[in-house]
Parts: structure tokens; C-alpha cells; sequence
């Protein structure tokens, strides 16, 4: 089976300074009351035929009566699978998901019967980088540009129907894919269903229906917390395919305010990180602080004692949550 490219990336968790963390302050993501998982928290939501990927994200809003949800990554109409769909304040995180690999399932109608060993070596032909003009209905301007294909798997061939995954780049079109598959083998070919698996790290795995997500909130209405603790994850979930820093506590409240992580606060760091690598930074219970762009390499972070490690740009988690002059248990 194929893997997108953070998949590839096998990271290890290197200590540079043990710190301990004060219970005081914060709580780890999975503890959290479900009213403040509702408030920062998000839903892998398997989309159904039909609407649209707004007005999916519009009733997931209703079921829970909240004034905001977001969805990442537009899915059309007649397209299933992977949606995630984050609530009121985590939904500045389904950004960080628009740039990540995506993975679908699409059965593809060739034109005229042809040869499998074709198919198949007119599909591998397609693996790595391409170019695709964006279709006339598509929200972005129409010129060429390049994508590339990770992976494409043929699953099973019946006749003219192909059944294929495929993991892609970000911006990828899949029905332009099978037309362009179809130019390709001189048969011509369509798309006849598609099902987006995977969204950086969220897969049909673990994706619930609309109607678990309905069911769920009623349940929690009536006292029961375990089927909503099921749909909803926190938003912390939606960085799992970048690398991580962990901080110590009294770095946490510096970072809130916007400042750059010093090598000084560093406690652990995922090991391969490389400079201006995407980054994700983490209290020592789990919590999402920020993101940012690394200004060195992890082998550097770990070497040096002084210097700027992270330049940050977008700050998650609230002010006070750590005091200025946290103290270790």
C-alpha cells in the first residue's frame, strides 16, 4: 500500500532537556471537558453523496448549535470520504491541511476494451510529477501547472472498469486524471465514482457518518459522554503529519504572546526536521501552542544552546493558559 510523504518519514523523539510540567496548568487534549472539546475540536466526517462540502460543514454548525465549523479541502457534490470538519475555534487549523497529500479510491471507465497489462503500464506512467489545466468549473485559474503523483495502485480491473488508488499532491484533480489516463491509452475513459481516503492524517479508518455525529450529540444531551468523545478529536489530531517540538512550561506563555521558540525552552523534538520545515509546537502535556517555520535542523536544535529554532506564525493556543513564570511540579 502506498504512503503520502510525511508516511515516509520514520521520526523518533530525542529528549534535549528533561523538564517536568506542572498539573496546574493546561490538560493534556483527550482529558478535556466535552464542552471545550466541542469549542476546539474537530470531526473526521466520512461526506456523503449530494450536498456539498459547505453545506455539510453548515449542518454539522446546526447539530451543535455553535456559531462556527470548517471543513478542509472543498470535496464536489457527487464525491464521498474524508472531510474533516473543525468547530468554533479549531477551525483556523483545517489551513495547515489544504497543503497535505491526499489519498482517494476511483473507479475509471475505459472507453474501449483493452489489454490489463496496458492499463496498468499506462497508469504507472502517471507516478510522479504531471501537468494538469484546472477544469472550467474549478475555483482557481485556469493554467497549467504541476502536480505530483505519489502513488497509484490498480485494485481490480473488470473488463472496462478500473478500480485504482491514489495518493497526490494537494490540488490534484482526479476526474482530470482519468481523462487525462484515458488520452493516455487512446481509449479514452471517465469517472464514474470517487472516495477521498485520506487527508494528511485522517483516514476512512476511523471516519463517522453525519448521522453518528447527530446521534452522538444527543446521546451527550442525555448524559452520555462516550459516543461524542468518539466523533469529535481534538484539534491537535490535525498536525499529526508535521514534525513536533515539545516546550517547556514557562516557554508556553512567551509563545502565546507571538514570540519565536528559543533553543533555550526546547525540552524534546522529533528528530529529521530540516530548516523551514512546517513545525508544530507542543506544551508537555500534548497541547497545540503554535506553528511555525524551523530556522534550523533538528541536529542543529539539539547541538546549539542559544539562537532562534522556530520562527512562528500562527499561535493556537489562548494567552493565561500558562502563566509568564510557570513553575515545574
Amino acid at each position: 500500500m502506498g504512503k503520502l510523504p510525511f508516511e515516509l518519514i520514520e521520526r523518533k523523539v530525542i529528549i534535549k532537556k528533561e523538564y517536568s510540567t506542572n498539573e496546574k496548568y493546561g490538560c493534556n487534549p483527550f482529558g478535556r471537558d466535552v464542552k471545550t472539546l466541542i469549542e476546539y475540536g474537530i470531526i473526521n466526517l466520512n461526506k456523503p453523496k449530494g450536498p456539498t462540502s459547505h453545506q455539510v460543514s453548515d449542518y454539522v454548525q446546526k447539530i451543535f448549535n455553535i456559531k462556527k465549523a470548517g471543513h478542509s479541502g472543498t470535496l464536489d457534490p457527487g464525491v464521498t470520504g474524508v472531510l474533516p470538519v473543525a468547530l468554533e475555534k479549531a477551525t483556523r487549523i483545517v489551513q495547515t491541511l489544504l497543503g497535505t497529500g491526499k489519498e482517494y479510491v476511483c473507479l475509471m471507465h475505459v472507453h474501449k476494451l483493452i489489454d490489463e497489462n496496458e492499463i496498468r503500464k499506462g497508469c504507472d506512467s502517471f507516478i510522479g510529477k504531471i501537468k494538469q489545466i484546472p477544469p472550467i468549473k474549478s475555483a482557481v485559474k485556469r493554467q497549467e501547472r504541476e502536480r505530483e503523483i505519489y502513488y497509484l495502485e490498480i485494485l481490480e480491473i473488470d473488463g472496462q472498469d478500473v478500480l485504482f488508488r491514489v495518493g497526490c499532491e494537494a490540488g490534484t484533480y482526479i476526474r482530470k486524471l482519468v481523462w487525462q489516463i484515458g488520452q493516455k491509452l487512446k481509449t479514452g475513459a471517465h469517472m464514474q465514482q470517487l472516495i477521498r481516503t485520506k487527508v494528511g492524517a485522517f483516514t476512512d479508518k476511523d471516519w463517522v457518518s453525519l448521522q453518528d455525529v447527530k446521534d452522538a450529540y444527543e446521546f451527550y444531551k442525555d448524559c452520555s459522554e462516550k459516543e461524542i468523545r468518539n466523533v469529535i478529536k481534538p484539534y491537535e489530531i490535525a498536525v499529526n503529519h508535521l514534525p513536533k517540538i515539545w516546550v517547556s512550561d514557562n516557554t508556553v506563555d512567551a509563545l502565546c504572546h507571538g514570540a519565536n521558540l528559543y533553543i533555550i525552552g526546547i525540552s524534546k523534538l522529533h528528530n529529521k526536521i530540516n530548516e523551514n520545515d512546517d513545525v508544530a509546537i507542543f506544551t508537555l502535556k500534548d497541547e497545540l501552542i503554535c506553528l511555525g517555520k524551523a530556522a534550523m535542523s533538528s541536529e542543529e536544535m539539539l547541538k546549539k544552546e542559544k539562537g532562534i529554532a522556530v520562527v512562528t506564525n500562527k499561535v493556537f493556543m489562548e494567552r493565561g493558559v500558562y502563566p509568564r513564570y510557570a513553575k515545574d511540579n
